[in-house]
């Protein structure tokens, strides 16, 4: 009978590759514990080293969050001017209102 794959998650694989490189830890009582294949454990390891520019390559906020404050502030300015706007449009007539009184 054939035995199930185990199917890793990336914080899985993080954590084992963590272990070598901080902990010192031996690849082979690694794969030993944690039940893997040593070719395994380096491909995980080379992905990492080609993936490490990644987590670098944004300094400061993500692109994503730099949109969302671009807009926000856009909207602020926005409101801020529809604020005045609206001062301005019940000043008058608060005006007429006394004229017409």
């Amino acid at each position: 009978m054939k035995r199930q794959r185990k199917h890793w998650t990336a914080q899985e694989k993080a954590t084992v590759v963590r272990e070598h490189l901080i902990d010192k830890a031996p690849v082979s009582d690694l794969c030993d514990r944690h039940g893997l294949h040593p070719t395994l454990f380096y491909r995980w390891q080379k992905e990492l080293f080609e993936n490490a520019a990644a987590a670098f390559k944004h300094n400061g906020k993500p692109a994503g969050e730099k949109a969302i404050e671009r807009k926000i502030t856009h909207l602020e300015h926005k409101l801020s001017h529809k604020d005045e706007v609206i001062a301005e449009i019940m000043h008058d007539h608060v005006a007429l209102k006394k004229n017409l009184a």
